[in-house]
């Protein structure tokens, strides 16, 4: 066999097959009806795209919800308010400009939460969202639409987040490393138009080496502490707030925005 044919055994092994019910059922009416309304969608660029979610059993495309939402969307909310307090009560950050108190917040809460929900213990487990009928899809159109237009939740993503929270958990991290942690990702002077970008940058500065400084009577033998916590701390930009949103939060919030909220809670002294 040629290294061609076993690039394409590999690619038929590793290829998405969840296509092949779609393809068994065309001639049913119902599949029928919701192929013609598909099509008539204008934002279609792709016609063998679907806008109705088929089953997929890839980890990219998995779609899931929280096992156990009223619990978990309660304490994923008491992680929130105290992430938001937390930049209410830095003295440094009240005062910045305003602007750039937003555009911090907007840039910095979603990694601040994961560390809240790390710090917290938070645990979440997540199943399959269920599939709606055909029928209800075709009565749901539009509300199914406006579902469609948001990144929900894949079983990847989730994944991807727990690693994080388990990288975390084995640094064992004491509140002081966690605050100052804090402070390196509230305080980011490459967030754009900043008014105040070199104050910024200094803020960081003295927050990280406070970092630093804080975790060496700690782990004193420990030399590679400081730079195992900043490789774990860049793994929280590959978390997307969408993802944390529409899985944490769109129960509760249902269609407001969740910036528009935090800012509203930055706001009220």
């Amino acid at each position: 066999m040629t290294i061609e044919d076993h690039r394409e055994v590999s690619d038929m092994d590793t290829a998405c097959h969840c296509t092949e019910h779609r393809d068994r059922n065309t001639n049913a009416i119902l599949y029928n009806i919701l192929s013609q309304m598909e099509y008539r969608d204008p934002r279609q660029s792709n016609p063998n795209h679907s806008l109705f979610s088929h089953p997929c059993h890839c980890d990219r495309r998995r779609r899931v919800c929280l096992k156990k939402p009223s619990k978990t969307c309660q304490e994923a909310s008491a992680v929130l308010v105290k992430t938001v307090h937390f930049m209410k009560n830095l003295p440094a950050f009240n005062q910045l400009p305003l602007n750039d108190q937003f555009s911090l917040l907007q840039k910095c809460w979603a990694p601040l939460f994961i560390l809240g929900l790390a710090q917290e213990g938070v645990c979440f487990e997540v199943t399959d969202t269920p599939a709606d009928s055909m029928l209800k899809k075709i009565l749901l159109n539009c509300q199914e639409s406006l579902d469609m237009e948001r990144e929900q939740p894949t079983l990847a993503g989730v994944s991807k987040l727990k690693s994080c929270l388990k990288r975390f958990g084995s640094l064992d991290l004491s509140p002081k490393e966690y605050a100052y942690l804090k402070g390196t990702l509230i305080f980011n002077p490459d967030v754009p138009e900043l008014n105040a970008a070199l104050f910024i940058e200094g803020l960081q500065q003295e927050a990280q080496k406070a970092l630093k400084e804080v975790g060496q009577p700690l782990h004193p033998d420990d030399h590679g502490r400081f730079a195992r916590i900043l490789l774990a701390a860049s793994m929280l930009q590959t978390i997307t707030p969408t993802l944390l949103t529409e899985l944490f939060f769109r129960p509760l919030i249902g269609q407001a925005d969740l910036v528009e909220l935090l800012v509203e809670m930055l706001l009220f002294r």
